[in-house]
């Protein structure tokens, strides 16, 4: 989903991802499929975007193959679901370094804000150095076992939904 130009069939590897994943709402997407919200309804809530926005961006992130849409029942009408696949999985530590950098430098000055908070859930240590690592225990953070906490929407910890 290039934001100007295409960058798809660029050499530079940065180039390609930021085809993908170099439009704002693919990342806010990305972050809250990650987090559980799964259905469009609920993506739609937590984005507060419109409907032609998410739809959009869901569309280019399947295309992309960063998402799986898996239909649901029980509603009259055909629903889905959107499932991170192992390449969706892999945005993770995009995700943890960008909201490591924007809590260290682009911190609001005058709002009351609270940082993204990513912990190890083997050992239970808040990743505060590395977006790829836990601090304590150097085990990798993955998906499976990371955490994240943001104070302002959540009362408690919600896994990275694999």
């Amino acid at each position: 989903m290039p934001l100007r130009s295409d960058w798809s069939e660029k050499s530079c590897p940065m180039a390609r991802c930021l085809d993908v994943l170099g439009d704002p709402w693919a990342m806010l997407v990305m972050r809250d499929v990650l987090s559980g919200d799964r259905r469009f309804d609920e993506l739609r809530s937590r984005l507060d975007v419109a409907d032609s926005v998410l739809s959009k961006r869901l569309a280019a992130l399947c295309e992309a193959g960063l998402l799986e849409k898996v239909p649901y029942t029980g509603t009259v009408r055909p629903r889905y679901e959107y499932h991170p696949t192992a390449a969706g999985r892999d945005t993770a530590p995009i995700l943890q370094a960008l909201a490591r950098w924007g809590d260290k430098h682009n911190t609001p000055p005058a709002l009351e804000w609270t940082a993204l908070e990513v912990y190890c859930r083997r050992c239970g240590t808040e990743a505060t150095e590395s977006a790829d690592w836990c601090v304590s225990c150097r085990a990798p953070l993955r998906p499976e076992s990371t955490a994240w906490i943001r104070p302002s929407q959540w009362d408690d910890v919600r896994p990275l939904a694999i």
